[in-house]
């Protein structure tokens, strides 16, 4: 799983937890190597870790030993400054200590889905679900296509009386074409109907495979000359190239069939009605849950009696 799509469900952790994370205890420093000293505290491998996944997308594409050197830049900022705020006392500050406890139990939070949601689900779980997705996907036929686009009639015409004469598609494409796809032959690849304009989809999908156009097809762009190469029906992505997408897709149900289980087995009050209401419609709105029934909908109305009012 990749740190981008685990930061896709799971909240960071922010700079006071790292700075806790980087006070651990010395139990876990002894457990990976020392890189640095900083007033006498140790700083490790670990710690220059922890720090790298906290600097950013844009520190990714570093050179590792420049990285390595802005994360140990960045730990020992870290450690510097957090020793004045304890000597200026603000680690006792009311405000902070509600910012650090929020921080820590965001970590937590990160740490739970992260062992118990996402590392559990296996390769057979995102292959069925890939499976499923598929299913889904409507079936569409497709075609694949050669062009040949000139800018007048007579053009087109005369490429067609070349074609009739025995001339090759993809030569004459290369030589006279004025599309982008010139240089590959003309070839467009496989699309379906509604992928190209209406003029270009429907004489395209009329043709049979091994056919050219024996009529110039005008569009918007100009003329064109069609060879149909194949048809088929629509294939799927294959399994490697949407296995993170679909891995995302399986951690998302995952947690929030968890967020769904530790909510019906809390006790949660919230005094404010109308707070209360527009949490508990985010709450389903996540879970994919319809609304509650209307009033008028209570049993109390389907057995005729008038519903209550205030």
């Amino acid at each position: 799983m990749t740190h981008s799509l685990r930061r896709y469900l799971i909240a960071r952790a922010g700079a006071a937890a790292i700075i806790a994370a980087l006070s651990a205890a010395p139990a876990l420093a002894q457990e990976s190597p020392v890189v640095a000293t900083v007033n006498g505290q140790e700083i490790t491998e670990a710690d220059l870790k922890l720090a790298e996944s906290e600097l950013g997308p844009q520190f990714a594409q570093m050179p590792e030993d420049q990285r390595r050197a802005a994360a140990l830049s960045a730990v020992i900022d870290v450690r510097l400054f957090a020793a004045e705020a304890e000597e200026a006392g603000l680690n006792n500050d009311e405000e902070f200590k509600r910012r650090a406890e929020f921080l820590r139990q965001r970590a937590l939070h990160s740490a739970y889905i992260d062992e118990k949601v996402v590392k559990p689900i296996t390769e057979e779980e995102v292959r069925a679900r890939y499976d499923t997705e598929v299913a889904k996907i409507p079936q569409q036929e497709e075609v694949r296509a050669r062009h040949i686009l000139v800018e007048n009639e007579q053009e087109a015409k005369d490429i067609i009386k070349q074609l009739d004469e025995g001339g090759n598609f993809e030569a004459i494409a290369k030589e006279k074409s004025k599309d982008g796809a010139a240089a590959q032959g003309g070839d467009l690849g496989y699309f379906t109907a509604d992928a190209m304009v209406p003029e270009f989809g429907t004489a395209a999908f009329a043709m049979e495979p091994g056919t050219y156009s024996k009529e110039p097809v005008k569009t918007q762009f100009g003329w064109h000359v069609i060879k149909v190469e194949d048809k088929r029906m629509q294939q799927p992505p294959a399994f490697e190239q949407v296995q993170e997408q679909i891995r995302s897709l399986v951690i998302r149900d995952k947690y929030m069939e968890s967020l769904a289980s530790v909510r019906q087995n809390a006790e949660l009050e919230i005094p404010n009605a109308e707070l209360k209401t527009a949490v508990d419609g985010l709450l389903r709105q996540q879970l994919g849950q319809a609304e509650p029934a209307a009033a008028a909908e209570q049993p109390a109305a389907a057995t005729g009696e008038p519903a209550k009012t205030e």
